[in-house]
């Protein structure tokens, strides 16, 4: 007998549309929108601050609203992105995505497979892209790995399992059981890397921030003498994180001392990739990653210099077995089958943190797919002579300094003028960044190159072209007269 408390839910009702020929149309139209957005990524303004009366339109506090306004909304929010799509974004690392990687988003939103476990097509997908970075890297047959949100995410994979196999993998029950492990790194390495100690018991401290040479890589000398004080003062090393493209500047660390290195030491060599390591691809730059494959750990983005469309990160880890040993737990719920839904051999739960996934690998194959190895990696080293012909500009111009050799797709410098004496640079051209961005002209970073303020030009953008380089130079010896005039 039915409870007269409990309200009736027709058993008829879901979220599915009432109109599937109405919805068809919707989509269609949002599509059309979408398109035309990406068609004019080119023009206009880089960055626009998001405006308070667009912003008030997602508040929640009105819910079940129609999808006609749903949608005036959503179309409404696309012009307020962080800017990454125009050619003239230079900030940070951010990968510029593509059209057709659209295609795949859709393919994947409308499986919604949850690629944590069990037997589906989604993880066989994700399996053979982890073969295709395999074989990119010449990394062995039983090496393992996961499509995963980013480099910060795959670098704590890498963490754990080079901690858990150097303690025999008794650290996932009884934690480090008073062992003092130390790993070193560069002082221009990636912040991901001590989050990663901190979020796996290691603890900040435990990493060894080694100082950089004028080439801003690891001093390999330094890293040595550490490494003998650490064992003389009852630390145990295991690891060294070797950075393939510094995010300050796009430095290579020397892949092959590291290596050499950790073999002697008998540590685990990590590289931290996150946009370098797929400089594999291009002729430009292989011959500079060929030490990739000693590596032991290699954390990359697709979302990067692949242009595959946010988020999608990788972690390669060379001993599979070591991999599963430091991750796999599969309780009776996930308890696996010979046969049927629950079959399939190793589960991508076994290997990292995650059990609820998304079908990130459907667009990473995608993109390979669909433009290829050889077309991607001359987008890559198309960015590489970007960077080296801005850096000509800036040599070129009396009043910039460019502030470190280019070594990849960063360039950075700052604008001094002839009154320079008289002028606090580094405000001068934290406040040159500032008018770039605010304006909607170009979206430069800056950072710090031995004290100075630079304005930093990242490269990874398939749309750029030199004359935005033109443009950008341009502006930034126009805005510095006006600011050192007004001072």
């Amino acid at each position: 007998m039915a409870n007269p408390d409990i309200p009736n839910v027709p058993d008829t009702e879901s979220l599915d549309p009432e109109d599937w020929e109405d919805f068809r149309m919707r989509l269609h139209r949002m599509i059309d929108i979408a398109v035309d957005q990406m068609e004019r990524s080119h023009e206009g303004r880089v960055w626009t601050p998001f405006p308070d009366e667009i912003k008030s339109l997602f508040d929640l506090s009105q819910t079940g609203q129609s999808s006609e306004q749903v949608d005036t909304t959503l179309q409404k929010l696309l012009p307020y992105g962080v800017g990454n799509t125009h050619p003239r974004f230079f900030g940070w690392v951010h990968g510029s995505g593509t059209p057709s990687n659209l295609v795949a988003e859709i393919a994947a939103a409308t499986m919604n497979a949850n690629t944590g476990g069990r037997n589906h097509a989604a993880i066989e997908v994700e399996r053979l892209v982890i073969e295709w970075c395999k074989g990119l890297f010449s990394f062995p047959d039983e090496a393992s790995g996961l499509v995963m949100s980013g480099t910060s995410m795959a670098t704590i994979v890498a963490i754990k399992a080079a901690r858990d196999a150097r303690l025999d993998f008794k650290s996932r029950q009884e934690g480090l059981g008073g062992h003092k492990l130390v790993g070193y790194t560069s002082t221009e390495a990636h912040a991901c890397i001590a989050r990663a100690f901190d979020m796996v018991g290691l603890g900040t401290d435990a990493l060894r921030r080694i100082p950089v040479t004028a080439d801003h890589q690891i001093d390999i000398e330094l890293l040595k003498k550490q490494i003998h004080n650490d064992r003389e003062g009852g630390f145990e090393p295991f690891l060294i994180a070797g950075t393939c493209g510094s995010v300050n500047a796009g430095t290579i660390d020397d892949l092959m001392a590291l290596s050499d290195i950790s073999e002697t030491e008998q540590l685990w060599f990590h590289i931290d990739g996150a946009f370098g390591a797929l400089g594999m691809l291009s002729d430009r730059l292989r011959h500079r990653l060929a030490d990739l494959e000693r590596a032991d750990s290699i954390a990359f983005d697709f979302h990067k210099w692949l242009h595959v469309n946010y988020d999608a990160g990788c972690i390669l880890i060379r001993s599979g077995d070591t991999h599963l040993k430091s991750f796999s737990d599969r309780p009776d719920y996930l308890k696996s089958a010979e046969h049927g839904l629950a079959a399939g051999g190793t589960w991508p739960v076994e290997l990292g943190p995650e059990l609820s996934r998304g079908f990130r690998a459907l667009k990473v194959w995608a993109q390979i797919a669909e433009h290829g190895e050889e077309k991607l990696g001359r987008m890559i080293s198309r960015n590489c002579e970007q960077a080296a012909y801005l850096g000509e500009l800036v040599e070129a111009a009396s009043d910039l300094e460019l502030l470190l050799p280019v070594s990849m797709q960063i360039c950075c410098f700052r604008y001094v003028p002839a009154s320079a004496s008289d002028v606090d640079l580094n405000s001068l051209n934290e406040d040159i960044v500032i008018q770039l961005q605010m304006s909607g002209i170009a979206a430069p970073s800056t950072t710090r190159i031995d004290g100075k303020t630079a304005i930093r030009v990242n490269i990874t953008n398939h749309r750029t072209a030199q004359s935005d380089l033109d443009v950008l130079v341009g502006e930034v010896r126009r805005i510095g007269a006006d600011l050192t005039q007004s001072h």
